[in-house]
């Protein structure tokens, strides 16, 4: 199967995107963390502040403060058990329990690592790999390394002035062992989750930062140490809180990774995941491969002329950005499943749900240049029951802020019927939003490096969502076990050359009967 075949499948018929006969060997199931081996490990703070609001000025973090950022971003927050009835007669009962984050990921599953290279005063400079199950930085690779950082990434950003970067990684077993080649599109939406998540950390501490989505592949493996087998780095997040070049120019040089591996000694330090039989991945290792950069001929986007929604136009009260407490947020933030309550929702918290999530969307990338406004990935929604709205298939548009009608009705059974499992029940839910963005993936600008890149934007989105729901409170449940063909016609997307990435139903719910613990001090 070719790579274009695979990605369509992947996205409209996953079946034949899929190994045949599959079978989940759960008791060989990964961890959802990766741990090394005799390496030097230098604790993290346990003493996290209780919340983020009213920090001081912006100012070089030290050791201390790198561990709240951390653990913010993507460190383990709560552990929650579960009971569910076995069967019918519920005299048997599974007790299921996990440990969550603060960022979401398919099934629980974390595929992502995050990695950071600081220049923090009470720190060795050099690579760390932060641990979340021991709150803890493992020492990979010691030394400075702005210079090499700044070729792989063509000479655009100034690494000088940045106390630190990060790196998140993905490893394709972590997803594989369950999802089969379906993990191809939840590794790039579990990263895009992950990256709104620490962008939006770094906001609340106070960091500059900036996305790269372009950047030697394998000059970054190596500095990080990674097998690219079973791990590849998808983001590079440089960190400044002093005035930094974002995009430079790119000094007329044409930077080679295979140059870049010869300066320094390659590493490969042990790691446990605890599988013992790693099943093989052949189309998402190809898949890398032909998204991977070996020289630094970065691409800006291609602008193009951005297809009208056609529909009545439908305008929301004009609402300021949502004031509230960051934590509080994210601890409450809660996926429903079957414990949505159909509540009114009013015409102001729509408002307030869809201008947040878009607002707090902006952020600074390579892909796009300053006179590209239009966002590449838009949200249109099925509504029912929202003050002041009539039931119905809408965009949102949200340069005018405004929602455009583009199938009226109650549309809830229909998305019901392409539903794959019976774990969410639409019927009770008000708001059932469907991530939207080009069928194209900016191929000819960006190659198959832009569908992972596609991806990203919609799990940042879908990040951004999630909060603004939380803070309205109301829960959110990302799903990919939709029928796309029907939601994209629902929604008339095919005549404007898009698709629907992910379906998230949002509204009120009851709380779900659970033992729940925080972790923290």
């Amino acid at each position: 199967m070719n790579l274009d075949e695979f990605l369509h499948n992947l996205h409209f018929d996953v079946d034949k995107a899929s190994i045949p006969n599959w079978e989940v060997e759960w008791e060989d199931d990964p961890l959802a963390y990766k741990l090394f081996y005799d390496l030097p490990e230098i604790p993290l703070s346990l003493d996290i502040p209780l919340t983020l609001e009213g920090q001081d000025a912006p100012e070089k973090p030290d050791l201390r403060k790198i561990g709240h950022f951390l653990w913010y971003a993507y460190g383990i927050t709560q552990f929650n058990q579960s009971v569910f009835p076995m069967d019918s007669t519920e005299n048997n009962l599974e007790v299921m329990q996990s440990y969550r984050r603060f960022a979401p990921s398919g099934g629980g599953l974390y595929p992502n690592e995050l990695y950071v290279y600081l220049k923090i005063d009470d720190l060795p400079e050099g690579i760390y790999h932060f641990d979340p199950s021991h709150h803890r930085l493992v020492l990979l690779r010691e030394g400075n390394f702005d210079d090499y950082l700044t070729r792989t990434l063509g000479y655009r950003c100034d690494l000088t002035s940045c106390f630190g970067t990060a790196f998140i990684s993905t490893m394709f077993w972590k997803n594989f062992f369950k999802y089969n080649n379906f993990a191809y599109r939840l590794h790039g939406l579990d990263t895009g989750v992950l990256m709104g998540q620490l962008l939006e950390v770094a906001k609340r501490f106070g960091f500059a930062s900036g996305v790269y989505y372009q950047y030697l592949d394998r000059a970054i493996n190596h500095l990080l140490g990674l097998a690219e087998q079973e791990e590849s780095t998808y983001a590079v997040i440089p960190l400044s809180v002093e005035p930094t070049i974002w995009t430079g120019n790119r000094h007329g040089v044409n930077v080679l990774a295979a140059e870049l591996l010869q300066e320094l000694t390659p590493i490969h330090h042990k790691h446990y995941i605890k599988s013992k039989r790693i099943k093989e991945f052949p189309m998402l290792l190809r898949l890398n491969e032909a998204s991977m950069l070996d020289s630094a001929t970065f691409r800006w986007i291609e602008e193009k002329e951005n297809r009208t929604v056609e529909g009545k136009v439908v305008p929301l009260p004009l609402v300021n950005r949502l004031s509230y407490d960051f934590k509080s947020i994210c601890q409450k933030r809660m996926s429903p499943d079957m414990d949505f309550i159909l509540g009114k929702v009013s015409l102001n918290q729509l408002a307030h749900l869809l201008n947040e999530a878009t607002a707090s969307f902006r952020y600074r990338n390579d892909i796009e240049q300053r006179s590209i406004n239009e966002p590449r990935v838009s949200i249109f929604a099925c509504l029912y029951n929202i003050e002041g709205i009539a039931n119905g298939a809408y965009f949102y548009d949200n340069s005018a802020h405004t929602l455009h009608l583009v199938n009226p009705g109650d549309h809830r059974l229909i998305l019901q019927s392409g539903m794959s499992l019976g774990n969410v029940n639409l019927l009770q839910v008000p708001i059932t939003i469907h991530v939207v963005g080009d069928k194209d993936y900016e191929k000819d600008s960006l190659g198959y490096r832009g569908y992972r890149i596609q991806q990203m934007e919609a799990g940042m989105l879908v990040q951004k969502l999630l909060l603004a729901a939380s803070a309205l409170e109301m829960g959110g449940h990302p799903l990919l076990g939709f029928d796309v063909h029907l939601s994209d016609q629902l929604y008339n997307l095919n005549s404007l050359g898009k698709t629907s990435f992910i379906q998230i139903p949002i509204g009120p719910y009851r709380q779900r009967p659970w033992l729940m613990g925080r972790l923290h001090t």
